[in-house]
């Protein structure tokens, strides 16, 4: 009777327990294995854009222009609703994080 109550209710929810283990465990494994490394600058460059996502630039919303202004690919002066202090702000800032990463290298 006691065996019989063990194996219809214990057995199955510690097998359900060991596999949803078993899964927590690979998927820590695997989210440190195929992440993607973000370059922070496109971050901090897509903070210091207006924020309208408008789209006007030809971009879609302000962090694809953002990671292709980091590039190098795309000019600030394609944002359109964004002034010229905006442009400053963002040109000094990669300035110095280019000299901050020759210093490091």
């Amino acid at each position: 009777m006691i065996l019989s109550t063990f194996s219809t209710l214990f057995l199955p929810a510690l097998l359900l327990a060991g596999i949803g283990g078993l899964f927590g465990v690979l998927i820590g494994v695997l989210s440190k294995v195929f992440a993607v490394k973000v370059d922070p600058r496109i971050e901090e460059v897509t903070k210091m854009l207006p924020g309208y996502n408008c789209g006007s630039c030809g971009y879609p919303g302000c962090s694809g222009l953002a990671a292709q202004i980091v590039e190098g690919k795309a000019s600030l002066t394609l944002c359109k609703p964004g002034k010229q202090e905006m442009r400053d702000r963002i040109k000094a800032y990669l300035e110095e994080a280019e000299k901050n990463l020759k210093t490091e290298k």
